[in-house]
């Protein structure tokens, strides 16, 4: 955990200081890191990344990776390897230069691996496809760093954390 702390906080620090237009446009590199608060069928906790690059001022493709993990009489680890697609909003009706409004898709591979603590041993959360819609928003309080929050029905229902355009 030391290690993740100290990766991010070298990252805002050398990223921090880049400049650019808060509003997404083509050629955007954005990486988002955060926590996923939430499962795919219940309560969860995990960390996750994507990254996304601007092919117009209004649309970006990506990657994302994520891992969350929950127990609920069985405990549950879930890693989505996923590709993601978004529409940004901001410039059709937001005036606001710091703030980006987003909606997308993400599909993928769901890995799932649980330890059965029960007699039952069925289960429907196995590995497979993955289907993820979400809405999001990033808000800029520096040029090149700000701070994300995505819901929907990606590899959990809440995500949240630091976002870096490079």
């Amino acid at each position: 955990m030391k290690k993740i702390i100290s990766s991010l906080l070298f990252t805002v620090l050398v990223l921090g200081g880049l400049t650019a237009n808060a509003q997404f446009e083509k050629g955007d590199k954005i990486l988002n890191a955060g926590l996923n608060l939430g499962g795919h069928y219940g309560g969860g906790f995990g960390a996750g990344a994507s990254m996304e690059a601007g092919i117009t001022d209004f649309i970006g493709v990506g990657g994302q990776l994520d891992f969350v993990t929950w127990s609920s009489g069985l405990n549950y680890n879930f890693i989505t390897v996923a590709g993601r697609g978004t529409y940004h909003f901001g410039k059709h009706f937001i005036t606001e230069e710091k703030l980006d409004l987003y909606a997308g898709a993400a599909l993928g591979y769901r890995i799932s691996n649980h330890k059965n603590n029960s007699f039952w041993t069925g289960s429907i959360y196995g590995s497979g496809f993955h289907f993820g819609p979400f809405a999001g928003a990033r808000y800029y309080f520096k040029p090149a760093m700000g701070v994300f929050g995505e819901v929907g029905w990606n590899a959990s229902p809440l995500k949240v954390g630091i976002a870096f355009k490079f």
